[in-house]
């Protein structure tokens, strides 16, 4: 029975895709055509952008409303303004993690923090439908995004918390699965409302989520670990903790959490940037837009059997370094790559994704591991909060890129590649058992470096070993 809440609970990540990537359609530019090219010499359909021509000169192949670039004229108007709403929903994730974070750890617990954050997103997803202009919608995308800000961290830790050591790997996997679907079920929706207004979409997948909302509000429970550290056994009795921000005071106070949580967090930045960029920069390769996003898209459901197989059967931190590295070099390939050689470039993107995708999935499992239970989402919270940040900067990226492709591509590739090489400076936690107090936490510390010490005087004394027999 626990398993199957659990595996409720992860489901959460469905409507989380559906609110991060749903922009890649709503906010995409659409095909355009010269009215009469014969007749009027100054409209070229062998153009770039249609901003050169006269506005009497060319129209759009769809209706307007399909996009908002297209209902409210934002294809002239510049980069800024473009990415103006997909940047502010990444800004507004940002500061709903930094101000939300603790609360799932101190004062409301993992299932009410999940619970307000998916009302608060789907509400504010059905009122985007309302929007009136461009400068609303963004206002309301940063709110949305503000409330989905605590959604996957409070589903990951809960899921985990409700289950044992022995189903926590699947049960990780089963919501990255969840996400998949959500995210696959864009493109097909899209496509089902391709002739329809923008506006359909963001009905379709908010109302849903509130009614998943009042499902989980009835049939899920709240973390028993919660429970524990918090003194609240039988559900009865004070809240523990000193305050909101009473975690992130005593992680500050701790120099190897401090270590841990900054090396994470710099890590994330670059596997947070290529993970939301890449898919909102499909639409540079000149491919087709549905086919292209179903296929990152899909991309997700191997790399999370991936990162299932590597946390089974490999360290979390040579795991990270390995991928990062890899995705690194697939989205440079994409700059190298001629722009003509359409399916090469969109292979190289694919593999940079899959890799990107992968490393986003064994990061997130790899800072639980890292923390124990009284500030743990908090700080997956923060390294969230992280990837987030490199989401912010991806729509500004990617606006610049549909000019010269190393703004967006390379510039992604150098990101995630040198960052990813923080994880080096993380402990290995494969194998070990999460611990409930920073107390706990501390002395497996001393253990690994005792542990450490012995190995390494245990080498030396080997090799003098060694050295007096061949002399």
């Amino acid at each position: 029975m626990q398993l199957l809440t659990a595996v409720m609970v992860a489901f959460a990540w469905a409507f989380d895709a559906q609110q991060v990537f749903i922009s890649v359609f709503t906010d995409a530019e659409p095909p355009w055509h010269c009215v009469d090219s014969s007749a009027n010499s100054s409209c070229s359909p062998a153009t770039a952008s249609p901003c050169t021509h006269p506005p009497g000169a060319w129209t759009w192949d769809r209706p307007a409303e399909t996009s908002v670039v297209s209902e409210w004229a934002l294809k002239c108007a510049g980069p800024a303004l473009i990415s103006l709403p997909a940047s502010s929903f990444f800004a507004g994730c940002l500061a709903g993690g930094f101000l939300l974070t603790t609360l799932a750890d101190s004062l409301l617990g993992r299932k009410k923090m999940l619970l307000v954050s998916l009302v608060t997103m789907s509400i504010a997803g059905v009122l985007t439908a309302l929007a009136p202009n461009v400068w609303a919608y963004s206002a309301l995308r940063f709110v949305a995004g503000f409330g989905r800000s605590m959604i996957g961290t409070c589903t990951l830790v809960l899921s985990t918390e409700l289950v044992g050591k022995r189903w926590r790997d699947m049960v990780s996997v089963a919501a990255f699965v969840c996400f998949t679907v959500g995210f696959a079920s864009l493109p097909a929706l899209a496509y089902a409302l391709r002739e329809a207004s923008w506006r359909s979409m963001y009905l379709w997948t908010s109302v849903p989520c509130l009614c998943y909302a009042i499902l989980l509000y009835f049939l899920a429970q709240e973390s028993p670990r919660w429970l524990l550290v918090h003194g609240r056994k039988n559900d009865a009795g004070a809240t523990g903790g000193g305050g909101v921000f009473s975690t992130l005071q005593t992680m500050w106070e701790r120099p190897w959490a401090l270590r841990r949580l900054t090396a994470i967090m710099v890590a994330g930045f670059g596997i947070g940037m290529v993970y939301f960029g890449m898919p909102l920069s499909v639409g540079n390769l000149g491919s087709n837009l549905y086919l292209s996003v179903t296929y990152n898209a899909l991309a997700e459901l191997p790399s999370a059997m991936l990162s299932w197989l590597l946390m089974a059967r490999f360290n979390r931190r040579s795991s990270v370094v390995a991928l990062a590295v890899t995705a690194a070099a697939c989205s440079l390939a994409c700059v190298a790559i001629p722009e003509n050689a359409t399916a090469a470039r969109m292979a190289a993107e694919l593999l940079s994704f899959f890799a990107t995708c992968t490393a986003y999935d064994v990061i997130l499992i790899y800072s639980i591991e890292l923390f124990p239970t009284s500030v743990r989402n908090s700080a997956v919270g923060l390294l969230r909060q992280a990837m987030v940040l490199g989401g912010v900067a991806a729509p500004v990226l990617i606006a610049f890129g549909r000019e010269w492709s190393f703004w967006s591509f390379g510039v992604f590739g150098l990101a995630i590649g040198c960052s990813g090489l923080f994880a080096t400076c993380l402990p290995e936690t494969k194998g070990t058992t999460m611990s409930d107090t920073m107390e706990e936490e501390e002395e497996e510390e001393r253990n690994r470096a005792a542990v450490s010490s012995c190995g390494g005087a245990k080498n030396e004394d080997n090799d003098l070993v060694e050295l007096r027999t061949f002399t």
